[in-house]
């Protein structure tokens, strides 16, 4: 199990990454102008907001321990510490990489921290036979607006490189991303397939859904070699992703 859980700590940390590092970006619809106010109006206050809902890790590991996956197993909680690691890891590895094209660094941006406060719990599910593994992550920020804006920036990035490349030591992974159309029940949501050619000509599979609501994400990816993981297994993913934002 060892063996196994180091690489979904990895992949636990990239869907951390997706959706929740860095601070505010432009929105992916550019802004707007609000048409000028008649000059007899009456200034008037804002309407007070509600406080954004807050989440420890404890919240986000209750909800990750809730969920189930198409086989209606419970997922294994991936330790924060396995998480946490593979932060650390992706970071040291991402300082030398160089991606091509530069803008879809966004993708894999070895300059964001985890913003301050922010909460996090993975867990993943292991199919032996098929090969593949289901990894869902619930991350929160203490401010929407951050949330907002990474996720404006990761969504753009992922519409606009349809190819990249990764290359780091000598060695070059090259990307093919396409982006899906994938109900989800949140305030934003983002899918995509991507094909992944390693340094050995394997090729490589990761389907990923995620989903947005306030202050919390929610991101389920499926991984294994080609063939074995397909769009088609995008509902499944998305089935997961609702019932996370849900359960917060």
């Amino acid at each position: 199990m060892h063996q196994s859980i180091a690489p979904i700590s990895l992949a636990a940390a990239a869907a951390i990454f997706l959706t929740g590092c860095g601070g505010p970006a432009p929105s992916s619809t550019g802004s707007t102008t609000a048409e000028p106010s008649s000059a007899s109006a009456t200034p008037t206050s804002p309407a007070p907001t509600s406080p954004a809902k807050a989440y420890t890790n404890e919240d986000l590991t209750a909800i990750v321990t809730g969920l189930r996956d198409a086989q209606g197993r419970a997922l294994t909680v991936v330790p924060a510490a396995q998480v946490d690691q593979g932060l650390i890891v992706a970071r040291e590895l991402l300082k030398n990489a160089v991606i091509t094209p530069k803008d879809c660094g966004v993708l894999a941006d070895n300059n964001t921290q985890v913003p301050e406060g922010s909460t996090y719990a993975a867990g993943a599910s292991l199919a032996a036979e098929a090969k593949t593994a289901t990894i869902v992550t619930v991350f929160a920020v203490k401010d929407p607006a951050v949330m907002t804006g990474q996720f404006d920036k990761s969504e753009a990035a992922i519409r606009d490189c349809s190819t990249y490349t990764v290359e780091l030591k000598g060695q070059k992974i090259t990307s093919a991303m396409k982006p899906l159309e994938v109900p989800v029940e949140a305030d934003k949501s983002m899918s995509a397939l991507q094909t992944q050619t390693l340094p050995t000509g394997q090729k490589q599979a990761v389907l990923t859904v995620t989903g947005v609501k306030g202050t919390l994400a929610a991101t389920a990816v499926k991984t294994g070699t080609t063939g074995t993981v397909t769009a088609s297994a995008a509902p499944e993913l998305a089935r997961l992703v609702n019932a996370a934002l849900a359960a917060g």
